[in-house]
């Protein structure tokens, strides 16, 4: 996920936490360590991605196939962290098992020391948007929790993200209809990719899809190419707007919408990257990475298929 114009995960303002929000927070724990026989990012020892370069890449068949396998690989151990999300278990227990399965596959967490993020995994529970860092607090019926899983993989980084209900039931039925409209919004979004289409059609296609369900865009965020580099262009902006690029074949990127039940306006608390926010209403995430093919949309991220 990047911060429009520039990469999400960077540095941000620390900003005091507002009392009485639905946010409550548990205490961090140190980073696990990464075998060193796996191969890492740039950025695994100095905590400084690349600059993303002004070029948008199309891909190699090789890369297709190195981003394809980095892709499963991430949806695989998405799924594992959602399955994990059960009242009484902490972020930080989740992060522990997917720091595991990533290395154990020989991969690297793509967010570990990424602009020195602490953890292998983002948990971003209730009021939290997105950047979340997995913590002690256990969870409860009825949080609504977003894991984004990256990871690096023989040279390509994979990325994707889900949204899920602890203990969901149905008087769970509006944080429901929240995670529903939100993965809709992915969708239909996915749905407008195809080459010589615009990058404009996919935050056209969330913005119908928020305003039909009555909820905000988080707009401060948007998708992003993904290669050799996590944050690589084209910029995907998930709202209404006006960059006009053509879309080509082998281009590969993310989509990422989140949508708020109320304001989509955020701030960022004081361990410089939980993104809240600003009035505490819940907020929902789903990502795909997505690839240009020469008739449509190819996913790079779905789940196996059972």
């Amino acid at each position: 996920l990047m911060r429009c114009r520039i990469p999400i995960f960077a540095a941000h303002n620390a900003l005091k936490r507002r009392r009485g929000l639905a946010l409550e927070l548990g205490r961090g724990i140190p980073p696990r360590p990464v075998p060193e026989w796996i191969p890492k990012p740039s950025y695994a020892l100095s905590g400084q991605p690349k600059s993303p370069s002004e070029d948008i890449v199309l891909h190699s068949p090789e890369a297709l196939q190195r981003l394809s396998a980095a892709g499963r690989l991430a949806r695989q151990v998405l799924d594992l962290a959602c399955s994990l999300a059960v009242e009484g278990r902490t972020t930080d227990e989740i992060d522990a098992v997917v720091h595991s399965s990533i290395c154990q596959a020989g991969a690297y967490p793509t967010p570990l020391n990424y602009m020195r993020f602490p953890k292998s995994l983002c948990s971003s529970v209730n009021d939290v948007a997105c950047h979340g860092i997995p913590d002690d607090r256990p969870l409860r019926r009825g949080d609504v929790v977003s894991f984004d899983v990256s990871l690096f993989l023989d040279g390509y980084h994979g990325d994707n993200c889900a949204t899920v209900i602890v203990g969901e039931t149905e008087a769970d039925a509006q944080r429901r209809r929240l995670c529903d409209a939100t993965q809709q919004a992915l969708e239909e979004a996915i749905r407008t990719v195809r080459p010589g289409s615009c990058l404009s059609d996919i935050g056209e296609a969330v913005a119908d899809v928020a305003d039909a369900y009555g909820y905000s865009i988080v707009t401060h965020f948007c998708g992003h190419g993904v290669g050799r580099e996590l944050h690589e262009r084209p910029l995907v902006y998930h709202g209404r707007n006006g960059h006009r690029l053509e879309l080509k074949e082998n281009m590969v990127f993310t989509i990422e919408p989140i949508l708020s039940e109320a304001s989509g306006q955020i701030k960022t608390l004081d361990d410089g990257w939980s993104a809240v926010t600003v009035d505490g209403g819940y907020a929902a995430q789903f990502e795909h990475m997505v690839h240009v093919t020469a008739d449509g949309a190819r996913v790079l991220t779905l789940p196996d298929v059972k």
